[in-house]
């Protein structure tokens, strides 16, 4: 079953070419060469400077056409997915945007590529245009190859190259300054899962747990598969690749989204590298952005490029093309304090060994049910309650030490402030109401149960469930009426509360309010179903 927004592989170039050209403000046109023949050309170009012309198999959108434009390429000459164009495409560019200044290839060392743009720029000559071709070659990954991959430091090839062109350069000097690039830029990618390409089913080749490094930009196998633990671990290997192959700096960065990231993902790898042993020789990071994808590879990769006077300026010149990122430069994290209102008075920190056992033992069944909750949250929500209950949790812990908790007030008060600094999502909130009310109750002298009661009606209050809403009320009111006969009773009340959520399939509150009846429908709430497994651990604790 295609699990693509696509109508079918045939048509799927030609109708993503239309679909950017709608959206190009009448800058960027097509050839009329459908479908051997898609090349886009800018429209306002200026024969009398020198023409910039790359392309390649599709797949790696925004390149190349995303790049088309004023201060990078003259054309893009795309080919089917991973497929490169025909001769007759290539010569058609050419021919397209080529004046008496002349033209350079930029070319991605593919042998499909190498040949058809090859044969073009011969022909092309044969015309009598100056043409030049210079071929990109700046994959580290597989050193023994005879011949590099070209993967996405070719972009600094179009950016630097396209300022000269567009400052009026000739070609020699255009041809140059891209040789320089060629000569200086290094790239590796990594990626936790192959892509999938249209109308083929995908090939299962990185086992969980596993990253590979080094893969190409067409799903080619790379070096190895590693063991993956986390972005830290995943951007030291890459820059282990990478730094035998640099000078001391200084460098420009090219952060790249292999397509299938997310940009959570990619401002953290982009911290890592900052902070990598090669961080402090990084002036300038271009991304992170998808740029030169691989359809929907969940990876990225990294080009460093040494910066010399002609490179920076040409990457910081001006450009039109929408997928250039931008050349920013690397620096340090602004912090501003608080506002006096949201700095928390902090309690004065006392001892008492049972509270602070209770305590850590409530941490650590939140934290081993983290998975669980997840996955039930999942068929009825998001999938995260178990993380946000675990990340609470493992605060409160870290916090023991500055707790009041001979103070049992003050440490109702003290817990509710912890978990609004530090559980998110609605819960966070009503939890900390629910124990500032409770330090409010126990202030007025109510002992340890009216306290909790009143928490609970407080959370009602503000947050507008009720019993039979479900949601963790459907255990906790149960369990808080059932507590003063001991924690058995209560946990066996919150159990009952927890199950019947299952059968409740219209949710009048919380995020299950916004699900279908059919996905709620036997699963427990994960809410009243933390409280429920807190509770039998407690009480068989």
């Amino acid at each position: 079953m295609m699990k693509q927004f696509i109508n079918s592989k045939e048509t799927l170039v030609t109708e993503a070419i239309d679909g950017s050209l709608r959206m190009a403000g009448g800058r960027l046109a097509r050839l009329d060469g459908y479908p051997h023949i898609k090349v886009v050309v800018r429209t306002d170009w200026d024969r009398s400077k020198v023409a910039l012309v790359s392309g390649g198999g599709s797949g790696h959108e925004p390149s190349h056409a995303g790049f088309v434009g004023q201060g990078m390429l003259t054309a893009a000459v795309c080919g089917e997915v991973f497929a490169s164009p025909s001769v007759d495409a290539v010569l058609a560019g050419i021919l397209a945007v080529t004046g008496k200044a002349g033209c350079l290839l930029i070319v991605k060392n593919y042998t499909g590529d190498r040949l058809n743009f090859g044969l073009a720029a011969e022909r092309a000559r044969a015309f009598g245009l100056k043409v030049n071709m210079v071929i990109v070659d700046d994959d580290v990954a597989l050193p023994d190859l005879p011949q590099a991959r070209g993967v996405a430091g070719t972009l600094f090839v179009h950016k630097i190259a396209g300022a000269l062109a567009d400052q009026g350069a000739d070609l020699d000097t255009v041809t140059q300054a891209a040789i320089e690039v060629i000569e200086g830029v290094v790239s590796i990618g990594m990626s936790l899962d192959t892509c999938t390409i249209p109308g083929s089913p995908k090939e299962e080749r990185i086992a969980g747990g596993k990253a590979e490094l080094g893969l190409g930009i067409h799903g080619e196998p790379g070096i190895e598969q590693v063991g993956f633990s986390g972005a830290k671990d995943a951007v030291e290997m890459v820059v282990d690749r990478l730094a035998p192959n640099i000078g001391p700096g200084p460098h420009v960065a090219l952060l790249n989204n292999l397509g299938g990231a997310t940009p959570l993902e990619m401002a953290v790898l982009a911290e890592e590298l900052v902070r990598s042993r090669i961080g402090e020789q990084i002036r300038w990071i271009v991304g992170p952005a998808p740029m030169m994808t691989s359809l929907d590879m969940q990876g990225f990769s990294v080009s460093l490029l040494p910066l010399g006077k002609v490179a920076e300026r040409g990457l910081l010149a001006p450009v039109a093309p929408w997928a250039w990122p931008g050349c920013l430069p690397v620096g340090d994290i602004a912090v501003e304090p608080l506002p006096d209102g949201l700095t928390p008075i902090l309690p004065t920190p006392s001892s008492n060994p049972q509270v602070r056992q209770f305590i850590e033992n409530c941490c650590d069944i939140l934290i081993a049910a983290e998975e669980d909750l997840n996955a039930l949250d999942a068929k009825s929500g998001d999938g995260d309650t178990g993380s946000t209950l675990a990340t609470a949790a493992r605060a409160l812990k870290s916090a023991m030490d500055r707790l009041p908790l001979a103070d049992l007030t003050q440490l109702y008060r003290a817990i509710g402030l912890e978990l609004s600094q530090t559980m998110g999502g609605s819960s966070g909130v009503l939890l900390a109401i629910f124990f500032a009310a409770a330090g409010d109750a126990s202030a007025s002298g109510n002992d340890i149960t009216s306290s909790l009661v009143a928490g609970l009606d407080r959370i009602q209050q503000v947050g507008g469930a009720r019993p039979g809403d479900r949601t963790m009320i459907d255990a906790l009111a149960p369990a808080l009426e059932a507590l003063p006969g001991g924690l058995a009773a209560a946990a066996a009340a919150a159990r009952e509360g927890a199950d019947a959520t299952a059968k409740i399939t219209k949710a009048r509150a919380g995020r299950a309010s916004y699900i279908s009846a059919e996905n709620l429908a036997g699963h427990n709430d994960p809410g009243a179903e933390a409280v429920a497994r807190l509770l039998e651990k407690l009480g068989t604790g």
